[in-house]
């Protein structure tokens, strides 16, 4: 994220229990929430990696940034797009979980043909820190079929879509809150758009551990749409 090592570090160690916490209320209560109460946890590792970045940016560890920047971008490109709208998935049924289904289907699709040629072409992600960012640099693989506003569009569709499609109205608000953090990156952290919106998106998962209890007491809405 932007800032420093110890901050990534001290997000990771907020969000890693917390999410096990969120992860234990849904495992005891109600079980279709379980894949959305770990995301906490993964952003918590996903904060972790990037401490890493930083702390072997600063020993001019080269290797070890670039491997750890892979773990990173695992999150970005695979874990993301795959496990998010799969956690919306099993809270719906019907007409709409098929159409969540499709949004599963688009982010694996997305993130393999993003993802996977890193490890076939050197030099396809590439890392360098700002004084309060790290900066993730990449080639495309869809660089030469469409523009970066195309692939952009349709990662972004895939996490937030199917949280608004959910009936959940708790759950739409954190669709909503997403997109909030998508509009204050693209405004004010455009030069590091990449590490400021997993952070974004770290914060706002804090949100689901609330959720997750109000679920478990009985006190969140359910509304259809």
């Amino acid at each position: 994220m932007c800032l420093s090592a110890t901050v990534s570090y001290a997000a990771a160690a907020i969000l890693v229990p917390s999410g096990t916490v969120a992860t234990v209320l849904a495992w005891t209560g109600d079980r279709r929430y379980l894949m959305l109460a770990i995301l906490p946890l993964l952003f918590g590792l996903q904060q972790w990696a990037e401490g890493m970045v930083w702390d072997a940016g600063a020993d001019g560890h080269t290797d070890h940034v670039e491997q750890y920047s892979f773990v990173y971008m695992f999150f970005a490109w695979i874990v993301w797009p795959i496990w998010i709208p799969m956690s919306a998935y099993f809270l719906e049924s019907g007409s709409r979980s098929a159409l969540i289904l499709l949004f599963v289907i688009a982010g694996a699709m997305l993130g393999g043909l993003q993802f996977v040629p890193y490890f076939t072409h050197e030099g396809w992600l590439s890392t360098s820190f700002l004084a309060w960012a790290v900066r993730y640099e990449d080639i495309n693989l869809l660089d030469a079929i469409v523009s970066r506003v195309v692939t952009y569009g349709i990662y972004l569709a895939v996490i937030i879509a199917p949280f608004l499609v959910v009936r959940d109205r708790a759950v739409k608000i954190f669709g909503l809150l997403t997109g909030g953090v998508v509009v204050i990156t693209y405004l004010f952290f455009s030069y590091a758009y990449i590490s400021v919106f997993c952070f974004g998106g770290a914060l706002i998962s804090t949100y689901l551990l609330a959720l997750i209890w109000w679920r478990r007491s009985g006190r969140t809405t359910v509304l259809s749409a």
